[in-house]
């Protein structure tokens, strides 16, 4: 599986921000960002939800500050979900999934 790392050039593009955008133009889906926080020699799961413009994480506080980033800590992705809203199952609303970061940037992408 390809891990996709925070990086000066992913923080640039703002990643997170700019899926919450496309998001606030899409309401009826919800993708779902799953990868992992990097604490003090070790790994802990991350899974966050994007929907309507906003993110929730299921798994750590996150800020709703626009001007901080979302998650204050070192993050690797490696798996991004989208499901059509409401998700009544996990397997009835579920779309395409996607190793790659970049792959829901592109809007056509999230149809």
């Amino acid at each position: 599986m390809e891990e996709t790392l925070t990086s000066p050039k992913m923080a640039e593009i703002d990643l997170i921000n700019n899926l919450e955008k496309i998001s606030s133009e899409i309401p009826n889906r919800i993708l779902k960002l799953e990868g992992f926080i990097l604490k003090e020699n070790h790994k802990e799961q991350l899974e966050i939800l994007i929907f309507k413009g906003f993110s929730s994480s299921t798994t750590h506080p996150i800020e709703i500050d626009l001007e901080k980033k979302v998650i204050g800590f070192s993050y690797i992705l490696t798996n991004f979900k989208l499901y059509k809203a409401p998700i009544m199952g996990p397997e009835d609303n579920f779309i395409r999934e996607n190793h790659n970061s970049v792959f829901f940037l592109n809007q056509k992408n999230w149809i």
